[in-house]
């Protein structure tokens, strides 16, 4: 950025660089190029005084703008010098601002931060936690192996520091240390194991990071901690609850046996999912030796099943590959929910969650089935997301729900979108195939395809034809006569290569058909793509063999230019089949057989899922969803045989509670056996229980209060130290939630109490949405967790806890059994006059103002953009589709229309230099990478116009060129229509009075007022929806602005004779205005 940083990067010498820098910035500075750059030394230099100055408010307001540079991602690397002779200054302020700012650039300027490290040191036993923490983070981002063992020592230091947020950041040092050193590893993993056995939700996440970088073969060092992880699981922080939960499913895989061998019947035969539940149960009881489930895997399965509701989406992602993975099949169905929740999120999270739901739904197809709407596809979706959900729908096809889906196909095959048009055809194949029902009808929907106008279709069908008449060896002559008289007008060498194979191939059924086919073929054989050349070598090749009469002399000729081919491919075969069917001296005993070999009958292709294979990669990993394994990923071992010993998850109680409770807090023991007690209970109880521990895949009713308020308890921890820790644990003891449970779990509930009283933070006040059952069923499962929690020896010294539970109509997440969402929440929490408030609020009730209607069809008007004159041969047009823009929802949809009218073709075109006013945005459609001569193309872009009609301007560029075009929105083009009552129209008109309102008189003929001709007259000027109205003479149109969402009201009101008054009510005058002169003129024409 400037000649200072690269002066220093070159050179050794800090100071000496530094001054050379600038005097080489002075001497440039007066020329004009160099203005802007001059402007930023000065800036810096201004930085640099206030760093030296002797006052701390200087130091500290420069410190503030610095790190505000950072953030805006501007580079203040040359500032280092001045800002690391600051690291000493007794301002915790300015010592914290000045740890940021280092921890950023310490890598960078490595020689500099290593002058200071015996300050870095100092700060590591300081006062204040967050400078040992930063101090600890400035250490370890300094990547020079000679300051190894200061950090391995600080590292030491940290892990035991009181602080569980400098526990953390030594965790997160322990792995930038390895990557520094990989032979520090023994070291490290003594760290990494003093680390597990922390209690604090606050180092959970981080050390199992660690322990995944440097050691994930280590699992002994995980028995230990096994069932402490999974009860603190639900407070940790939310990218440390993925980590950990993906380190818990590998550790599953080794330390289990696998529960799905009860369930393996089930899971074979598809149709078992639609018996039944006497039939089924029937099945069941007539299995022998049932599955008895390990108390430690039960505990694993149900303490994640509350995170299925967290606010995060790698979270649930996490969670639902341990079900798939590791839960038994019967259980599996609850994710299927929460994975059709997440289709809500942004198109990013969309696809990946997408592409998980593609690999299960191959394999169990009834968990999705139910949501089978939710993956139709959408107009707005991205390609991606299309073919994806596409891909999904195909593998849920069954007899029952074809005939939907066929005709759900039958509109995709008729979108815009050309990928997914394609992508569809070869879905109806797929379909074909796979549902031998409607194969017949699918080939028939296929062959009226080839009559489309576009290309691409008929292209695609003429593929996915052959591929079913290949599977069918019945007598298809007609299509294939068909399909023959669509060799002169298709153009794709895909198409025309599978016309021909199939004429090869059936030859002998279209005697005098393919001679005829093989003539015109060889005509154009010269200018033919290489994949038709050979299918046409082929052709020849079995005419000769079968009807040589007529067409030997036609092969020859095809042999002799194929001989010459350029192409090397082209040439060996035309060599291979001279050989093979012309016999000679030369000939080998092959050619006795060249008609069995060109003859023979084909394999049919296996059209198969491209998802079919990943399911050996673990779900939700980067590896699965590019399906090749990448860099660090740990593949799941097979479930063992037989499962090791379950006593190394044992721990000893007594020695845990002496090493964790410090001298004169006695009170800490009781809470500690609680935490470890529950596993005996559990190796006590599961034995008579377990079988019945099935969740039957119904929704979960528990609250997760625990992940959303995961942040803000870190950040208390941190700030009050360990013995706040203690505080927070025995307040949340008093204040623990009550958790109503759907699932038909018996003993594990007592165990259930005890994790969440013992997890819960006193800070969870915050309330997610969740699913739940009904209330009365949430009441009647606490009263029996009540009357069992009198029983445990633990439970009876605690104090009795009262509870208040409240109805709270909230965003319902539930697509297609809306249900009440009964939500438990803490007296303390919320006070009774906010719950109040929160009862009343409800959501479906809100105003349909601003609800976005389907516009008013009106002819397209297309303005130029560029003249082909002035494009060289490129002429482009654009128009305004008026629909919603699906790359922004600020934006106007912008459709440009490419066209060569050239002889040549036209490479590379894209947008280049973009010249926008101040706020203005573009989304840019994708390169073009040539256009063909006389060829178009229709691409979309975005525009931001920001509620103006100011000029987009920009150059359309191609390999050669770049042309200077803008874009000016009629103010029509920058609303969309909205629907909305009378009622509510005269309510907001109501509100947009005095400034807010313009009005004009218009003059005109009668007949220029009627109903039909007021409307078409104003949707052409202007992109309105129609407010129905219950008065004659007064016609309403509503939209809103496209960028600020503001109301646009517009009453064409008819007075008596030939007059009528325009009224327009928005906030948006100026536009209001305009809009008003656009329209008097054309409501006045004749």
């Amino acid at each position: 950025m400037s000649s200072n940083s690269f002066a220093y990067n070159e050179q050794s010498g800090g100071g000496e660089a530094t001054e050379l820098g600038q005097e080489a910035a002075s001497t440039i500075s007066p020329s004009g190029a160099f203005g802007l750059f001059s402007s930023d030394m000065k800036k810096n230099e201004d930085l640099k005084q206030m760093l030296e100055s002797s006052k701390d408010s200087a130091k500290l307001d420069a410190m503030k703008r610095i790190v505000g540079m950072i953030a805006k991602g501007k580079n203040a690397s040359e500032l280092f010098p001045a800002v690391v002779k600051n690291v000493a200054s007794k301002n915790i302020e300015i010592k914290k601002l000045v740890y940021v700012y280092l921890v950023r650039y310490a890598e960078e300027q490595q020689d500099l931060a290593l002058l200071s490290i015996s300050t870095f040191q100092r700060a590591l036993k300081d006062p204040n936690q967050l400078i040992r923490a930063s101090a600890l983070r400035v250490l370890s981002s300094i990547r020079v192996p000679i300051i190894v063992p200061i950090m391995m020592l600080a590292i030491k230091e940290a892990s035991a520091d009181l602080s569980p947020y400098v526990r953390k950041n030594a965790a997160h040092a322990i792995q930038k240390l390895y990557s520094l050193d990989p032979e520090q590893k023994e070291m490290l993993i003594e760290i990494i194991e003093k680390l597990l056995k922390d209690k604090s939700t606050l180092v959970a996440g981080s050390v199992v990071m660690a322990f995944e970088e440097v050691c994930p073969d280590r699992i002994d060092l995980i028995h230990k901690n096994y069932r402490k992880l999974c009860n603190l699981l639900v407070d940790v922080e939310e990218w440390g609850q993925v980590v950990i939960i993906h380190m818990l499913t590998r550790y599953a895989r080794t330390q289990f046996v696998s529960p799905w061998k009860e369930g393996d019947g089930l899971e074979d035969n598809e149709k078992d999912f639609y018996d039944s539940d006497e039939e089924q149960k029937e099945k069941t009881d007539k299995r022998k030796k049932p599955y008895t489930m390990d108390p430690d895997h039960r505990l694993l399965i149900r303490n994640t099943k509350p995170l299925l509701q967290s606010r995060n989406a790698a979270v649930v992602m996490a969670v639902a590959q341990l079900y798939w993975h590791i839960a038994p099949k019967s259980e599996a169905g609850i994710i299927s929910k929460s994975l059709v929740r997440l289709l809500r999120s942004n198109r990013e999270v969309q696809y990946i969650v997408l592409q998980n739901i593609a690999t299960m739904s191959i394999q169990r197809k009834g968990m999705f089935e139910p949501y089978l709407k939710s993956f139709y596809v959408r107009s707005t979706d991205p390609t991606m997301i299309k073919i994806l959900k596409l891909e999904i729908l195909t593998n849920l096809a069954n007899e029952a729900n074809i005939s939907t889906l066929l005709r759900e196909f039958q509109t995709y095959v008729k979108s815009q979108d050309k990928q997914f048009a394609a992508a569809t055809i070869q879905t109806i194949g797929r379909c074909a195939t796979n549902i031998s029902e409607v194969t017949d009808t699918c080939l028939n929907g296929l062959v009226c395809l080839l009559s489309n106008r576009d290309e691409i279709v008929v292209a695609e069908s003429v593929v996915v034809i052959k591929k079913l008449l290949q599977m069918q060896p019945v007598q298809h002559g007609e299509i294939i006569k068909h399909m023959a008289k669509l060799l002169d007008s298709i153009t794709v060498p895909v198409a025309r290569a599978s016309i021909l194979w199939l004429i090869g191939e059936n030859c002998e059924r279209v005697p005098k058909i393919a001679p005829d086919v093989l003539r015109k073929t060889a005509k154009s054989f010269t200018s033919e793509d290489d994949l038709v050349k050979l299918q046409i070598l082929n052709l020849g090749a079995k005419l000769y063999l079968t009807n040589s009469k007529q067409t030997k002399l036609l092969t020859q000729y095809i042999l002799n230019l194929g001989k010459y081919d350029q192409n090397y491919d082209i040439r060996d075969r035309t060599r291979f089949i001279r050989q093979l069917i012309v016999p000679n001296e030369k000939s080998g005993a092959l050619s006795k057989y060249a008609k069995k070999i060109f003859l023979a009958q084909k394999p049919a292709p296996l059209l198969e899922s491209p998802f079919k294979d990943r399911d050996h990669f673990q779900l939700g990993t980067l590896s699965h969803t590019l399906n090749s394994k990448a860099t660090g990923y740990l593949e799941l071992s097979n479930w063992p045989e037989v499962a090791p010993d379950p006593s190394v998850r044992n721990v000893e109680v007594i020695e845990l509670a002496k090493e964790w409770t410090p001298a004169g807090k006695a009170k800490k023991e009781n809470p500690d056996k609680k935490f470890y007690s529950e596993s005996e209970e559990e190796e006590d109880s599961s034995e008579s229980s377990s079988d019945s521990e099935s969740e039957s895949g119904s929704e979960s009713g528990e609250q997760d209060e625990e992940a959303d308020s995961s942040e803000d308890s870190s950040e208390h921890e941190g700030e009050s130290g360990s013995e706040s820790e203690v505080e927070n644990k025995r307040a949340a003891k008093k204040n623990s939630k009550a958790k109503g449970k759907s699932d038909s779990e018996d003993v594990d509930k007592e165990n259930e109490n005890s994790q969440t009283s013992d997890s819960s933070n006193a800070e969870s006040s915050s309330i997610e949405d969740s699913s739940s059952d009904s209330e009365s069923e949430s009441e009647s499962e606490s009263e029996s967790e009540s009357r069992k929690v009198t029983k445990e020896k633990e439970k009876k010294k605690k104090q009795d806890r009262s509870f208040l539970t409240k109805d709270i109509s909230l965003l319902d997440l539930d697509d297609f059994n809306p249900v009440s969402t009964p939500v438990a929440l803490p007296t303390p929490a919320l006070p009774p006059s906010l719950i109040a408030d929160l009862e009343g609020l409800n959501l479906s009730a809100s105003s349909s103002v601003i609800s976005v209607s389907t516009p008013v069809f009106i002819p397209v008007k297309t303005h130029v953009l560029l003249h082909r004159m002035s494009g060289k041969g490129l002429a482009a047009h654009y128009f305004f589709p008026r629909h919603t823009c699906i790359f922004g929802d600020k934006m106007v949809s912008v459709q440009i229309t490419l066209k060569n009218t050239t002889d040549r073709k036209i490479e590379n075109i894209h947008i280049g230099e973009k010249k926008l006013p101040v706020g203005m945005q573009m989304h840019v459609f994708n390169p073009i990478e040539s256009l063909e001569p006389e060829g178009s193309i229709t691409v979309s872009m975005g525009i931001d116009f920001c509620d103006s009609t100011q000029t987009a301007s920009f150059q359309l560029c191609t390999k050669d060129d770049c042309f200077s075009v803008n874009i000016q929105p009629p103010v029509g083009e920058l609303l969309l229509p909205v629907a909305m009552s009378e009622k509510d129209f005269k309510k907001e008109q109501g509100m947009l009075t005095g400034m807010n309102e313009t009005s004009a008189i218009i003059i005109a003929a009668p007949q220029n007022f009627t109903s039909s001709v007021i409307l078409q007259k104003v949707v052409n000027v202007a992109n309105l929806g129609v407010v129905p109205s219950g008065q004659d003479n007064i016609h309403r149109f509503a939209a809103k602005t496209v960028h600020s969402g503001s109301l646009m009201l517009v009453t064409v009101e008819l007075k008596e004779g030939s007059t009528a008054q325009l009224i327009i009510n928005t906030e948006k005058t100026v536009i209001g205005s305009v809009l008003l002169r656009e329209l008097k003129p054309v409501l006045s024409q004749g």
